[in-house]
Parts: structure tokens; sequence; C-alpha cells
């Protein structure tokens, strides 16, 4: 798919207004009722208005910034499912240059929210979760209609069908939701038992996530139609699951790199020395041998390149980038503190109690002398 900031004809800088007002201008373009029939300006009409849904977001515009179309998507179907879910979406955005589109059919569902826990290893390797969501589906007695079954919702008289009403104000023409079918364009006069009229029962279903590697706390995948059902038979919403990513311990993660701290002895920094550091490999159960320079210091960094976490929608992987943490020994056996005093003796170091004569002065102690 094109860049979205070049379906729109706007910058990577462009403010939300010139966003906006590039949108409207590429939807006049292409609007289904300019071109009747033309499937190709149809499509374009839809890969525009998922541009804007993108970039007018200011987290999706972020995520599409750094992950590309792949931040935005998160492997669920993305984008509008036709053009009505565009007019259900935007439909704000058309009114002002069309004298305000009737109901061009029911209105899509609502939306839903599940938020779903990961652990660490499957946000990085990604995983595939089954979970069961609560949600009002189509009445299958009455097919969404909310009608008994034989008869058919009539169409609304207050509205013609069209489910808005037009009121005088001076000079001006107000149009409104109609009061009578509440905009949906046609009132249930026999209702159907199960769903009492509303078109839409209680039920869970059991739904199969994929979750991509690389996949970040916070993030967001998107099932298209997986949302609520729409009363008439309109598109369903669509289910944002929002994911929560557990911390690991041994891993602290910076985009696609992880910081990895590691304990070595005063010893090991000084001489040098080869240590086991855990990976993100075999699930992050993995293990590596590195090498630890003599002379390191503490906080110095080695890096492992392409050993990070996987990029998302995209080939390759981050850094994982290992810092030394020297530890020194709160306590001493009797000969490696003497080990230590010669050693000192060796370098001309003075240190502290190294002498019979600064052993027990405290700082008051020296200062007098």
């Amino acid at each position: 798919m094109a860049d979205f900031y070049e379906l729109l004809g706007v910058s990577r800088d462009s403010g939300e207004a010139d966003i906006k007002k590039a949108y409207r201008q590429r939807a006049m373009k292409y609007h289904p009722d300019r071109n009747p029939g033309d499937k190709q300006a149809e499509e374009m009409f839809k890969k525009c208005a998922e541009a804007y849904r993108v970039l007018s977001d200011a987290d999706l515009r972020q995520r599409y910034d750094r992950f590309g179309e792949a931040g935005v998507s998160g492997g669920a179907a993305a984008g509008f499912s036709g053009v009505e879910d565009i007019f259900s979406a935007f439909g704000d955005l058309f009114g002002d240059f069309f004298g305000g589109r009737g109901r061009r059919g029911p209105a899509r569902g609502s939306d839903l929210r599940l938020d779903l826990q990961l652990s660490f290893a499957e946000a990085v390797w990604g995983t595939t979760k089954e979970v069961e969501v609560p949600r009002r589906v189509a009445c299958e007695t009455c097919k969404g209609s909310g009608a008994k079954p034989g008869t058919t919702p009539e169409t609304c008289r207050t509205c013609n069908g069209k489910g808005q009403v037009v009121h005088a104000q001076g000079f001006f023409m107000i149009q409104t939701t109609c009061p009578h079918c509440r905009g949906e364009g046609r009132v249930v006069k026999e209702r159907c038992t199960d769903c009492r009229g509303a078109g839409l029962i209680e039920k869970s279903s059991k739904l199969s996530i994929t979750v991509p590697s690389g996949i970040d706390d916070g993030q967001t995948l998107r099932l298209s139609g997986k949302g609520e059902g729409s009363a008439g038979g309109g598109q369903p919403g669509h289910l944002y699951v929002v994911l929560h990513v557990k911390a690991d311990p041994r891993f602290v993660r910076d985009g696609d790199d992880v910081v990895t701290v590691v304990p070595v002895s005063y010893l090991q920094a000084a001489l040098g020395a080869e240590v086991t550091v855990p990976t993100l490999d075999e699930d992050c159960e993995g293990t590596a041998t590195v090498d630890v320079k003599p002379g390191t210091q503490p906080g110095d960094t080695v890096v492992r390149r392409g050993q990070g976490v996987p990029r998302v929608g995209s080939r390759g992987r981050g850094d994982q980038h290992i810092q030394w943490q020297v530890e020194i020994p709160s306590r001493l056996s009797a000969r490696e503190k003497e080990l230590l005093r010669e050693l000192a003796a060796e370098s001309e170091v003075e240190v502290e109690n190294a002498t019979a004569g600064k052993r027990g002065k405290g700082l008051f102690g020296r200062l007098k002398g």
C-alpha cells in the first residue's frame, strides 16, 4: 500500500488541520457520489480514509511513523470494511459538501475493548491466545431486524426512511436525528420475542488472537468485525485488543533493543573473564558466553548486534546491550585482606586500615591528628 502521507499529499511534519484539509480534498475527489460505478475511485476513497484514520490519531500516527503500516494493523485485518464503514466513522466530514447524506444503511455496531496480558517472551516472539469475548450479536431468530418472524420493519413515516429530519429555524435549515425511529429509518411494529425488538442478543464468542513478534506494552491490535453486531444487519463493530506486557527482571526494553545488567566481581573486571549472560533466544531462556575485557569499568557495555527484539512487520532484530555491574564485596576473609594490602603496598596506594597506626581512627580522630 502507498505511504499514508503520499496518499493525502502532506509532509510528515504536517499538523492536524493540514491533514484534515487534505483528506477532505481527497474525499471530494474520490467520493462515490461523484464517481458512480468507478471501482478504482472507490478503492482510492477507502485508502485515503484509512490514511486519515491513522494520521489523525496521535497514538496511531506515532506507531505508523515508527513501524510503518504493520505498526497500526498489528496482524489483524486493518482498514475499513467498506464505504459504509467510512461514512459511519467520518460522515460529518462529507455533510457540508454533499448536502447532508441520508442514511445509507444500518449503523455499524459498537466497538469493544479487550485487555490482554502477555509475558515478556510472548511479546518478543509472538503468540496466539484463545479468549472468550462477551458481546451482543445479531439475533438468529429475526436475523437482526428486531421484527417478529414473518413480519418486516416498516419505513419510518416521519423521516421517510432517511433517519434524519430537517427543521427550519429562521433563514437556516437544521438537520437532526429522527425522534420517531431514532435515526434507524425504520420502525418495528411487532417485536421479536427472543431479542425483544433490539435485534441483538448477548453471547460469548471464542476468538483466536494472533500477537505478532516484537509487540510492546500498551500497543493495540484491531480485529475488524469482531465487535458488537448491528441491529438491522449493518456492519459489526471492531474489537480493540490492548496489550499489557509483564516486566522481566533480566531485560529492560528500549524500543527494539534490550539492556541486560550482568554482575561481575571486581577481580573479573580487573583481570578479564568469560561470563554467561541471559539472551532472548529459546523463548528468552537462552544463554551466551561473553568476554569481560581486563580493566572493565562499572557501567561499561558490550553490544550483541542483531540479538534484540524482532522488528514488528519487518525483518531483523534490535541489539542486546550487556552492561557490566562491578560488585565490590562487603566482607573479606583475613587472607583476602592480607592479599589486598600487599597489592596496595605494591601499587603504592594508601588504603584505610592498611597500617596499625590508622586502625580504629574515625574521621574526627584523623582531623585531630
